[in-house]
């Protein structure tokens, strides 16, 4: 029997990893949408859940599967924001993107921390390596 290289190994991890980021991000991204409806607001929760994914299929300590997932996190947070609260005066994910900044301070720092929990739980922070 033919041993796959260490390089095999680690390339199917990141992907089966993100792959699971993207599936339960997704899923958080519904949950944020839910939850924001019932009057709280989780905005971190799509990038935490993401991380959570990104590690739980990833099986393994991986930088590259990290950052990756941090910044889908990221992506999901904005996504999210403008699923749930887009601008008045244009609905558009472009005016949207192009007016980042003028968004409340508590909501940028929402969506930076799901970027951070992304990356975080991605990267196995919440486990040790024995």
């Amino acid at each position: 029997m033919e041993e796959r290289p260490a390089n095999d190994n680690a390339a199917t991890g990141i992907w089966l990893g993100l792959v699971g980021a993207l599936v339960v991000g997704v899923v958080g991204h519904f949950a944020f949408l839910w939850i924001a409806r019932q009057g709280f607001y989780a905005l971190a929760l799509p990038g935490a859940l993401a991380g959570l994914g990104g590690g739980w299929l990833g099986k393994s300590r991986s930088r590259p599967l990290a950052i990756a997932c941090g910044l889908l996190a990221l992506g999901l947070g904005i996504f999210s924001e403008w699923s749930f609260a887009p601008f008045m005066k244009d609905t558009s994910l472009g005016y949207f993107l192009a007016h980042l900044q003028d968004l409340r301070p508590v909501t940028l720092l929402m969506i930076v921390l799901g970027g951070v929990f992304g990356f975080w739980f991605a990267r196995g922070g919440a486990r040790r390596e024995r």
